[in-house]
């Protein structure tokens, strides 16, 4: 496995090591030796799940201390533009975002600590994308901003507005500016 760091401090990119034979491939998705000596102390407590057509924008989301959550995020099948924004107060990259195309094909994970806003853009139709996280939900822990918020000015791609599938939940999400980050 290999554990590179990116440009904004704790937020890791894992890629595994894939044996491929005529039968398919194997690799590990998790290994806590590994992630124990890459630094990341983490407790997994629920596996979640979605399937999403093109097009579909699910974010920008976390939730808030005491249900805050680290997030080990893959695709299973088609393709994401995986975004993360660093909301910790005290961070030199609070309000930084860092965005990476994860798929099927590419078998790249993303590891995010609690302190990170995250969201995804499906650019594949039967899209599914798997995640971990360290805490349980609870709704009324839950944390936004909008997915266009002119401040982060993230780069979803070449995807025009009229073809981005969003929730109503997140139709109404405020801007990075009115945000109170609990980290």
């Amino acid at each position: 496995m290999n554990i590179i760091q990116t440009p904004i401090k704790d937020l890791l990119v894992i890629e595994p090591k894939v044996w491929k034979d005529a039968r398919g491939y194997f690799y590990e998705s998790y290994n806590a030796k590994a992630f124990e000596a890459a630094g990341i102390h983490a407790v997994f407590v629920q596996d979640n799940q979605s399937f999403s057509q093109k097009g579909t924008l699910r974010g920008l989301h976390a939730q808030a201390p005491p249900f805050a959550q680290g997030k080990l995020v893959r695709v299973i099948q088609g393709s994401v533009l995986d975004v993360a924004v660093d909301i910790r107060k005290d961070s030199a990259t609070y309000g930084q975002h860092f965005s990476i195309e994860l798929s099927g094909e590419n078998r790249k994970q993303l590891w995010m600590p609690p302190g990170f806003l995250h969201g995804f853009l499906t650019l594949e139709n039967n899209t599914i994308f798997t995640y971990k996280v360290t805490n349980y939900y609870d709704k009324h822990s839950e944390i936004g901003i909008m997915w266009n918020d002119p401040t982060l000015n993230v780069n979803w791609g070449n995807i025009e507005r009229s073809e981005i599938l969003l929730s109503d939940k997140d139709l109404l999400l405020s801007d990075f500016k009115s945000l109170e980050s609990p980290f």
